[in-house]
């Protein structure tokens, strides 16, 4: 077994062990949609989207929060905690080096918010009957744009925070807009204008409009991916300048 592989197994122990962490990526998105999908407001059609019912608009924006909790919430306090244990400046000194744990931390978040998303795609078509994914590959870019954008995120808010309490509490504070940008307090589809292009502009917003757009079976606007790729560039161009090792 290569040190590398030996590094991923101990992470993914860790992770599965993180029980408050799984439970708010992996359940929690999924149990807000089955409880979102049984109100009648939520199951009837609704002509302001088109025909469609609230739950249908709702699935994407539950896919990103999966991607939020993973990337912002739970990713930070563990990179943060490594370094305030001074866990990477040991490993500095051995032949695994600290970005094979930076590495095996950012994959395994990918896949436990990927793993959430699949969970809530299938409870949705189950449970509400939503429709899948009509344009599957749009989706997938859409869906790993959104994925690339949290996890470089959370790798800055790592590499500012100076403690894993404060890291905490600025990913707490930074939940609330992103969520709201992702359409939790209401999907952009039901926005004025004003504020549909405000959040068009944020990589949340633009990941809402992308997947839903891949939702109904149409390749997403060319406009919301490039949003949500530059924010990806940016933010994964301040994480590499600016994380910490110890």
């Amino acid at each position: 077994m290569s040190a590398s592989t030996a590094v991923l197994k101990a992470e993914a122990r860790l992770v599965v062990r993180h029980r408050a962490g799984v439970f708010w990526v992996v359940a929690f998105p999924t149990l807000l949609l089955v409880v979102l999908g049984l109100l009648p407001a939520f199951r009837a059609a609704d002509p302001a989207l088109g025909g469609r019912r609230m739950v249908d608009a709702y699935v994407p924006v539950l896919v990103l929060l999966a991607v939020i909790m993973s990337g912002t919430q739970v990713m930070p306090g563990v990179l943060v905690g490594y370094r305030e244990q001074g866990v990477l400046r040991r490993m500095s000194t051995t032949p695994v080096r600290p970005l094979t744990l930076l590495t095996a931390q950012i994959a395994l978040h990918a896949v436990t918010a990927l793993g959430s998303v699949l969970l809530v795609l299938a409870v949705g078509r189950v449970v509400h009957g939503v429709p899948l994914p009509g344009h599957l590959p749009g989706y997938a870019l859409a869906l790993a744009l959104a994925v690339l954008v949290a996890l470089a995120l959370g790798t800055v808010l790592a590499a500012v925070a100076p403690t894993t309490k404060l890291a905490t509490g600025v990913a707490t504070v930074a939940f609330f807009p992103l969520a709201v940008s992702a359409g939790l307090w209401g999907p952009a589809q039901v926005l004025p204008e004003a504020a549909r292009r405000i959040l068009g502009s944020t990589p949340f917003g633009a990941a809402a409009r992308a997947l839903d757009q891949a939702m109904r079976g149409a390749w997403p606007d060319w406009s919301a991916l490039g949003v949500t790729a530059l924010w990806s560039a940016v933010l994964v161009a301040a994480a590499v300048r600016w994380f910490r090792w110890e």
